[in-house]
């Protein structure tokens, strides 16, 4: 019986992970989005003369997060950390964005 038991949860396992490979290209798109919006922005800063770094703003992302995470169980302060690390990618986007359209500019 116990090698029945193995094998159940051996492929409980592997369900459980192809699940988790499905739940991890959902949150692919979903940061290919923010990332696309934040080049919008990056562009639309560039316009109004708007610097890229807005640390106020940033911070308040960061809250709004953190209190979110809390509201639904997570850790708030690893969800902050990873919202740290997809604010830079995204800011960086922005920078992106600026350099691409100077360049475009300067041809």
């Amino acid at each position: 019986m116990t090698q029945k038991r193995d094998v159940t949860g051996a492929a409980t396992i592997e369900s459980l992970r192809r699940r988790i490979e499905r739940t991890d290209d959902a949150m692919l798109v979903l940061l290919r989005r923010r990332m696309r919006l934040a080049r919008a922005i990056g562009k639309a800063k560039q316009v109004s003369g708007t610097p890229v770094l807005d640390p106020a703003r940033e911070a308040r992302v960061v809250r709004r997060i953190a209190a979110s995470a809390r509201e639904h169980g997570m850790p708030a302060e690893e969800v902050r950390s990873l919202f740290w690390s997809i604010i830079a990618l995204c800011r960086s986007e922005q920078i992106n964005a600026r350099t691409n359209a100077a360049a475009r500019a300067s041809e």
